[in-house]
C-alpha cells in the first residue's frame, strides 16, 4: 500500500517532468521556426531596398520600390506590405508583390503570422521623412506570433536595420 502510494508519487513526477519537456520543445520549435521566416524575409527586402532606386509610400504597411534591372516585366516595381486579412493564401502575412500595389501578380508571402508591420522612411540625416522625394532609408518592424493547443502563445519582435536606397538620387 505505501508502495503503491510512493510508486505514483514517482510516476506523476516523471509524468510531469515528460509533458513539461513536450512543451519546451514546441516552443523552441515555433521560436525557430519564427525566427527562420523573419530572417529571410528581411534579408529579401533588405536585398530589395539596397537595389532600389525609388520608393512610393502605400501606407505605413506598405511600400513600392522601383528596383533597376529586376521585375522587369512589372515595370521594375515590387511592392512589400502586411495582408491583416484573416483568410486567403496570404492571410497575416508580410508578403512580396511584384508590380504596383493594384498588380494581379500573384502575392509572394515572406513571413506568416504576423500581427503587426510598420514601415519607417528616414532622410539622409536619419530624421524621419516627410514624402517619398526626401526619403533616402526606409526600415521594417514586425511582430509574428505563433499559437499551439499545449503552449502558451510565442511572439518574436523583429526590427530591421535602416537600409539606404543606395541608387535614389540624393537630395
Amino acid at each position: 500500500m505505501i508502495a503503491g502510494g510512493i510508486g505514483s508519487f514517482v510516476m506523476t513526477g516523471v509524468l510531469s517532468v515528460v509533458l513539461m519537456m513536450g512543451r519546451s520543445g514546441m516552443s523552441a520549435s515555433n521560436y525557430a521556426d519564427m525566427e527562420a521566416q523573419s530572417r529571410r524575409a528581411v534579408d529579401e527586402f533588405a536585398q530589395d531596398v539596397r537595389m532600389a532606386s525609388d520608393l512610393a509610400w502605400n501606407s505605413s504597411t506598405s511600400v513600392t520600390l522601383t528596383v533597376p534591372d529586376n521585375y522587369t516585366a512589372n515595370g521594375n516595381k515590387v511592392t512589400y506590405a502586411l495582408d491583416s486579412a484573416t483568410t486567403g493564401p496570404t492571410a497575416r502575412s508580410f508578403y512580396r508583390l511584384p508590380g504596383t500595389v493594384s498588380s494581379s501578380s500573384p502575392r509572394i508571402a515572406l513571413a506568416r503570422n504576423v500581427t503587426s508591420l510598420t514601415f519607417m522612411r528616414y532622410t539622409r540625416t536619419n530624421t524621419e521623412a516627410a514624402d517619398d522625394f526626401s526619403a533616402k532609408r526606409l526600415q521594417l518592424t514586425m511582430n509574428l506570433r505563433t499559437t499551439a493547443q499545449t503552449t502558451v502563445d510565442q511572439n518574436t519582435l523583429v526590427v530591421s536595420a535602416s537600409y539606404v536606397l543606395r541608387n535614389k538620387a540624393s537630395n
